[in-house]
């Protein structure tokens, strides 16, 4: 982007920090500040988005306003951030608290443009750009070169997310390359795995028969593997229409916002696990602390979200201090025996053993205080 571009921008930045600057949001709990961001703050530069490219730069800026709002309670005040921002815009059954990733969303959005030009390309819009940019009609092959609109450069980053998700629905496979076109509804790629080994078809019809109209089981044979053709020959055919884009992530094939956001994020989880060389350590945590049940939980919302932090163990303990480089002696200042964390602040300190027993929950109490051991 460009620093006439940036400050074109800059509005949504401003706008967004006057929102959760007011005195009443510095009187805020943590859940309130919640329901503020995800309703307004995140809400603010949405219609922007639709349009535009606003750069991974300028959603990062916006983010770490937000993120500072939610930590630190007044203005030029640098609080610690106990938990990452990428973690707080995991969704919430991922123990995250639901925020958008607003470049993720800004893409998405864009892409739903890209979408409803390909699903109408005789709009007025779509014959306008068509002719300018796209003469062959061919949407799904634009790419980005000097010269062009910021408007139209938007739109193509939105095409390029459009194909994460594309796939073509089989009418007279006239346009459907077979080698190249997302078009089998299976795997990641929804393209053949066979090679194409020198095969000159090129077009999803040369394998219909042209009599029967449906599939060429014995050429398809010859040409695939075994596990694309039992995949090809459980499309239906339907002759007599067009090829039809569709969205594959959808059971309706229609596309929707939410599920390229979902595509995207998913996409990046799986990029950051490769990268750091773990292949289950998300899931497992989420399937082994249960998150939707702490957020359904019939409580004050200022409650959970306590609840929620310590499940974390992002609590300002003295041991967690320590960590984060200040010089504090880590002893429990209740019992002065062991280091004070979220264990044994609230299970294992001799002094809280006594308030479980009066409530009758010491099961419950050795229950967590073995899950917080392991």
């Amino acid at each position: 982007m460009g620093r006439s571009k940036k400050k074109t921008f800059n509005y949504l930045k401003e706008r967004v920090w006057k929102k959760i600057q007011g005195w009443k949001e510095k009187l805020l709990s943590r859940a309130g500040k919640d329901i503020l961001i995800k309703a307004v703050a995140q809400a603010i530069p949405a219609f922007a988005m639709s349009c535009f490219d606003l750069t991974k730069t300028l959603c990062d800026e916006i983010s770490s306003l937000i993120s500072r709002f939610f930590w630190a309670q007044h203005d030029r005040e640098n609080k610690m951030h106990w938990i990452a921002w990428d973690k707080l815009c995991s969704r919430t059954e991922k123990g995250g608290l639901g925020y958008r990733d607003l470049h993720l969303f800004n893409l998405a959005m864009l892409a739903r443009q890209a979408w409803r030009l390909l699903s109408n390309l005789d709009s007025l819009c779509a014959r306008v750009l068509k002719a300018k940019y796209f003469p062959d009609g061919k949407l799904m092959e634009v790419r980005e070169s000097p010269g062009i609109s910021y408007s139209w450069r938007s739109i193509v980053r939105g095409v390029q997310v459009l194909k994460v998700g594309l796939i073509w629905r089989v009418g007279d496979s006239t346009d459907i390359d077979m080698w190249n076109d997302p078009w089998i509804p299976l795997g990641t790629t929804r393209r053949p795995t066979t090679p194409r080994r020198g095969i000159v078809l090129n077009k999803v019809a040369d394998l219909i028969n042209p009599i029967t109209g449906e599939w060429d089981r014995e050429l398809i044979q010859d040409i695939f593997w075994e596990e694309d053709v039992k995949n090809i020959l459980a499309i239906p055919v339907h002759n007599g229409y067009s090829d039809v884009a569709a969205w594959h992530f959808d059971p309706r094939g229609i596309f929707l916002v939410k599920s390229a956001y979902h595509t995207l994020e998913y996409q990046r989880d799986r990029q950051a696990i490769r990268q750091i060389g773990e292949s289950s350590s998300g899931k497992t945590s989420s399937a082994a602390l249960q998150w939707e049940k702490l957020w359904r939980l019939n409580h004050l919302p200022k409650v959970k979200h306590f609840l929620w932090r310590l499940a974390h163990n992002s609590l300002p303990l003295r041991q967690n201090i320590s960590k984060r480089g200040m010089e504090i002696d880590t002893r429990c200042p209740v019992c002065l025996r062991l280091d004070e964390n979220g264990g044994h602040c609230f299970f294992k300190c001799k002094f809280v053993k006594p308030c479980w027993r009066m409530l009758n929950f010491e099961h419950i109490r050795q229950e967590l205080s073995l899950q917080t051991s392991t």
